[in-house]
């Protein structure tokens, strides 16, 4: 026995499509005539021959339309200068954003801040924040106020 004398009864030869009307798949090499399906490279996505699509059966769960917005508070200098007029208790040590939302100026959802430059300032402070614009830096720099960045 040889290995090209071996035989598999369950090994069929695949029929070859468009080889003419006696191989029994020629003309058009079964599908059918005319028609979406008959023409080469159209599928018909997701179809399931009129009964309800798997994707329109399943309930529709775990979408959310809204991106997640960050947590940063902005507060100007001048709302900063505006409420140590104010309020003197907030300069006892340092403005903080704990401090900040203890006198609810800031909402208590935010879990960081930043110092943005609009406005003067009068008089100096220290301020403790987890990010500051330049012209603020600047602002409070000149006048001799201190910066703590908080990562």
């Amino acid at each position: 026995m040889k290995l090209n004398n071996l035989y598999s009864k369950n090994s069929k030869s695949k029929k070859r499509l468009g080889r003419g009307i006696g191989s029994g798949k020629g003309k058009t090499s079964g599908r059918g005539h005319k028609g979406q399906k008959s023409r080469s490279g159209v599928a018909i996505k997701s179809f399931e021959g009129g009964q309800m699509p798997l994707y329109r059966r399943l309930p529709k769960r775990g979408f959310k339309s809204i991106p997640k917005k960050d947590k940063t508070a902005l507060i100007n200098l001048s709302k900063l200068t505006e409420c140590i007029e104010k309020k003197k208790d907030i300069t006892s040590d340092k403005i903080n954003l704990a401090n900040l939302k203890k006198v609810k100026i800031i909402n208590g959802k935010y879990t960081k801040l930043k110092i943005l430059g609009m406005g003067e300032v009068k008089e100096k402070f220290n301020i403790e924040a987890n990010f500051i614009s330049k012209s603020a830096k600047q602002k409070i720099e000149k006048l001799g106020g201190k910066i703590t960045l908080v990562k």
